[in-house]
């Protein structure tokens, strides 16, 4: 009878208990409070898992994780791309970037934690991500609301994942119209660093182009290797470090090279043939007789941006500056000096194939009082 009694009271209760939050149901509040106390705010905050530790994100929680500033340029695409590498707790980023016409292709490979296959497409979804209890707030704003790959797909013509998987890193590509999302007209010029008084390197002055963009991120995470070049340079880098990281047998007894991290790929190449095939699953594409280069230990290699920029702040100061003659200087619209920088690339792909060369960043123009200089950084392809 006892029994009885406190099983039926246990029911009068449970059945209050619904009623009174039936009776609240259109109250938002009152169900966040009684869903947040039985399931706790991990619930609230994910509307789906996705495995592997990615989720994505209610829209509440999406919106509470406020950005700074959306997409609006070449240059904010780096930057999106650059802290999501960081974010996969990457030690070594490699950025590819070159133009051709009004096509933008960027290329970032990172040795970070890695995208499962099965989330390759999954990553560029609105509020998918895999820092649930880790967002991150730095000097672009907040980062880890699952909109910046959302955002970057949104804003270009081609945003893919090339080649990745959980613990091998990741290699994306991005192609921007330029003529739908601006850069700047100057991606030739670095920015001018200097040390501030803790000793650390910042920049203090240049072009906000993509170098800077890339500096400025590297002297905010000194403990990073960020490596920025053409693709061939990136390639380049990749088979030199890796072929100096790995031991012997790790190149040469791996028959399946997707076993092994997306950096360390290019270096497990056999020959020249290989090499280009690798290359363009990971979003460095090259001719074979670059590759035959690359192999021949021919082709110049990378140094960190960090290792670049302090070599320079560290060169003698030269004699002041003659402001007379920086009055006088010539003075050319960025507009016309990037149509004239354009006409320059077209007039050297006469040469190019002609000569087998191939031209290593794009020209570097230089406006003095009473001159202008075009300088090309070629490699040559034999």
């Amino acid at each position: 009878m006892c029994q009885k009694g406190r099983g039926d009271a246990a029911l009068l209760l449970s059945a209050a208990a619904a009623g009174r939050y039936t009776r609240y149901m259109p109250d938002n509040d009152a169900l966040i409070d009684f869903v947040s106390a039985v399931s706790g705010e991990t619930f609230l905050k994910v509307e789906e898992s996705l495995g592997d530790g990615f989720v994505r994100l209610r829209i509440a929680e999406a919106e509470r994780r406020q950005a700074k500033h959306d997409i609006r340029s070449v240059e904010d695409i780096i930057v999106e791309l650059l802290r999501n590498s960081r974010d996969a707790h990457a030690q070594r980023i490699f950025i590819a970037s070159a133009r051709e016409g009004e096509l933008r292709t960027i290329t970032i490979i990172d040795d970070g934690v890695g995208v499962p296959g099965h989330l390759h497409e999954a990553i560029f979804e609105p509020r998918v991500t895999s820092k649930l209890e880790t967002m991150v707030m730095d000097r672009w704003g907040v980062h880890g609301r699952g909109m910046a790959l959302f955002s970057v797909r949104s804003n270009v013509s081609v945003a893919r994942i090339a080649s990745s998987d959980l613990h091998k890193g990741t290699a994306l590509t991005v192609v921007a119209d330029t003529t739908e999302i601006g850069e700047r007209a100057d991606q030739s010029t670095w920015p001018a660093v200097e040390r501030d008084e803790s000793g650390r390197l910042a920049v203090v002055r240049g072009p906000h182009n993509i170098l800077r963009r890339v500096v400025e991120f590297a002297c905010e995470h000194p403990e990073l290797d960020v490596y920025l070049g053409s693709p061939t340079e990136v390639l380049s880098t990749l088979y030199d470090g890796a072929r100096r990281h790995l031991d012997t047998a790790d190149l040469m007894f791996c028959e399946d090279l997707t076993r092994m991290a997306v950096w360390h790929r290019p270096a497990a190449c056999t020959d020249a043939a290989e090499l280009v095939e690798i290359a363009g699953e990971i979003g460095l594409p090259v001719s074979e007789r670059t590759a035959h280069r690359i192999i021949g230990g021919e082709l110049s290699t990378l140094e960190a941006v960090l290792t670049e920029v302090a070599a320079e702040d560290e060169k003698p100061s030269s004699a002041e500056p003659d402001i007379y003659r920086d009055r006088r200087s010539l003075r050319i619209h960025h507009s016309d000096l990037a149509a004239f920088k354009k006409e320059l690339e077209q007039a050297f792909d006469l040469l190019a194939e002609r000569y087998y060369l191939s031209l290593r960043g794009e020209p570097r123009i230089s406006i003095g009082a009473d001159e202008i200089r075009v300088r090309f950084s070629v490699d040559k392809e034999e």
